[in-house]
């Protein structure tokens, strides 16, 4: 049975509304990527040397990183001599295949969040201004608050100009308390106030929003590490998360971010924003397998439950959705 097939029998027939969120967000990459792929499998009849540099061009084009795209291209020549496949078309559903052990291979952590049981539970939230980091928190506080949790946020961006009403904004939106001080107040003494609220509130989650100004690298890096240990010596063993809002629509520029912030904090996972708004959306492949970190959540449209947990099939499906649903049955 094909990858294709297997996917098909999978996603087709069902009614998740979360499965049309990924295949109706990942358009416009699917439109650049899966036209390209059919084109290339349409000009050639058999699988040579030429039909791989060509097909490494594509994922190259869309994204998903000179590194993983060589080796992909290994284990596709691989697959493609162990399984004899003579016929271009074959290797579509070969490729979706690898995809998803790429992403889902390796030593990386779950993309499950690590929420704490009858405990608080602290996110921190780190990432350059400008990548939608203040609209996911308030994105990730509805969900919370959806299966019924108490949630609270700090607003512990104290020097972006509007970024503490913007928080405010989505907490009334929301429906959950801002613990909040003046603008260009310490961030950790935020945190420590916010920590002390969730506390009293008997709160579930606590969402911590951080500064984003990459003018000056060491600074910033270090107001993080000062937020860390004032949250670290109030909670033990807190933030149970750290997580990096990215712009997917930035392409390579948001692995740079990534590396850049996984040198100086321990970030657990990965926020993708945007991926409905970028043709290039195998970035969340480039971050996955050269940085070992999950992507634990993905934008996918403006709606506020558009923010959808990471799944690799549900990722690959909206990728190549068209062919899954022409597979033979």
């Amino acid at each position: 049975m094909s990858f294709f097939k297997k996917l098909k029998d999978k996603f087709t027939t069902s009614t998740d509304s979360v499965t049309d969120k990924f295949k109706e967000g990942l358009t416009k990459t699917r439109n650049n990527f899966s036209n390209k792929v059919n084109d290339l499998v349409a000009r050639y009849r058999k699988v040579d040397e030429d039909f791989f540099e060509e097909l490494e061009e594509i994922l190259i084009g869309a994204d998903v990183g000179f590194n993983t795209v060589m080796e992909l291209i290994d284990e596709l020549k691989l697959e493609v001599k162990r399984r004899n496949i003579q016929d271009a078309k074959e290797v579509q559903s070969v490729i979706s295949e690898k995809l998803v052990e790429i992403y889902e291979g390796g030593n990386v952590s779950s993309s499950e969040l690590n929420m704490q049981d009858n405990e608080l539970t602290i996110i921190l939230f780190v990432g350059v201004n400008g990548v939608g980091k203040t609209t996911t928190i308030g994105k990730l506080a509805h969900k919370f608050k959806q299966e019924g949790k108490k949630v609270v946020l700090a607003a512990g961006d104290t020097f972006r100009a509007g970024a503490i009403e913007q928080l405010e904004v989505w907490g009334d939106r929301v429906g959950v308390d801002v613990v909040k001080q003046t603008e260009g107040s310490d961030p950790a003494a935020v945190m420590f106030d916010a920590v002390q609220s969730a506390k009293a509130k008997k709160a579930d989650v606590l969402i911590c929003d951080t500064a984003g100004r990459l003018q000056n690298k060491v600074n910033l890096m270090k107001e993080l590490e000062k937020v860390k240990k004032v949250i670290e010596r109030e909670v033990p063993g807190a933030p149970h998360e750290v997580l990096l809002a990215l712009d997917a629509t930035t392409g390579q520029n948001a692995l740079i971010q990534a590396k850049t912030f996984k040198e100086a904090t321990n970030v657990s996972g990965i926020v993708l924003t945007k991926l409905d708004g970028t043709a290039k959306g195998g970035i969340v492949l480039a971050i996955r397998n050269e940085l070992q970190i999950p992507v634990k959540f993905v934008g996918l449209g403006e709606k506020m439950d558009d923010l959808q947990p990471f799944d690799a099939e549900k990722y690959v499906y909206g990728l190549f959705s068209d062919l899954v649903d022409q597979a033979e049955e």
